[in-house]
């Protein structure tokens, strides 16, 4: 199962799609130059979709609407 859900973060992303996007990039910024907003052992999640999910969660990731 998904942590955080979709359909908390959907509160916060207007779209799914616009929140794939968002994660992809998130994920590929934290692989290529290992930065992360929270300390590793606050993850839940192992892998970089699961943390760029928990950051838009925590608010550590904001969303302009156009």
């Amino acid at each position: 199962m998904i942590y955080p859900s979709i359909d908390k973060l959907l509160n916060v992303v207007d779209s799914k799609y616009k929140l794939v996007h968002i994660i992809s990039k998130r994920s590929k910024q934290m692989h290529e130059y290992d930065h992360y907003q929270m300390k590793e052992n606050e993850y839940v999640n192992k892998r970089e979709l699961g943390r760029a999910l928990e950051e838009i969660e925590k608010g550590l990731i904001t969303v302009k609407n156009k």
